[in-house]
């Protein structure tokens, strides 16, 4: 709890200084809560459902981004702030450029954070559009390919106790690749959309016992009347079930 006020407290005085610096760009047609939005509110609700923990911190907010050529190394330098978790095309990014097959967009965010014994730090991103590499205070964490899927990674080993660097580096290369992109076009027209590349979804860490599940599979038998559960986990416990009865009228 300590390490994660330690975090709110220099959050909130960065998101105060940068806050007059992010700025909604034009956009032809807008809902009514856009003009809402800001850093300070960014998607702050628990992002999944199920598996609902309390030791989490939210990330969402202004990070720095850059734009380069594909080939290039990590940028020294940045270009501004983007607002995570909107699209660098969108409007809410605050950025709104498109990003090229031949280009890597770049995320940095430099967080407070202390470990502790006998926890595992995860990252999680609810989606990033659509070829994805993190790397923690300079060390590659994972690696992950899919524009509409969640994923995370066991950063633990790569933390350490106070100021950490978050990098993010995503190539989208959208109706050019082979991958999913649905009706995202580099030159959108008529029925075809804008592209949304990077980060769209939130992100956040998690805080987690070294045995713990990583994730759950349900699976009704109607006809038997039961539900079938498979537990995701890296090492074997007993796990105690509590049973509901459901009633179909």
């Amino acid at each position: 709890m300590k390490s994660h006020l330690l975090w709110l407290l220099g959050t909130a005085a960065i998101s105060a200084n940068a806050q007059t610096a992010y700025k909604m760009q034009p956009v032809a047609i807008q809902s009514r809560w856009a003009k809402e939005v800001s850093p300070q509110n960014a998607l702050k609700n628990y992002p999944r459902p199920q598996m609902v923990r309390t030791g989490w911190i939210n990330l969402n907010g202004l990070w720095d981004y850059a734009i380069t050529p594909k080939d290039a190394r990590q940028p020294a330098a940045f270009e501004g702030q983007i607002l995570v978790p909107y699209p660098i095309e969108s409007a809410l990014s605050g950025v709104k450029k498109t990003l090229l097959p031949t280009q890597n967009l770049w995320y940095k965010k430099n967080i407070s954070f202390s470990p502790k014994t006998g926890e595992r730090t995860l990252l999680h991103f609810g989606a990033v559009d659509w070829q994805v590499t993190v790397f923690v205070n300079g060390k590659e964490v994972g690696q992950h390919k899919g524009g509409y899927s969640a994923f995370s990674f066991d950063i633990t080993d790569a933390l350490r106790s106070g100021s950490n660097e978050l990098i993010v580096k995503v190539f989208d290369p959208t109706d050019q690749g082979v991958g999913p992109h649905g009706k995202q076009v580099l030159n959108p027209q008529n029925i075809y959309y804008t592209p949304s590349s990077g980060i769209w979804q939130t992100v956040w860490l998690e805080t987690v016992p070294e045995t713990y599940i990583e994730g759950l599979v349900m699976t009704p038998d109607i006809d038997k009347g039961v539900l079938n559960l498979e537990v995701k986990s890296a090492s074997w416990h007993k796990l105690k079930v509590l049973t509901v009865a459901c009633f179909i009228v």
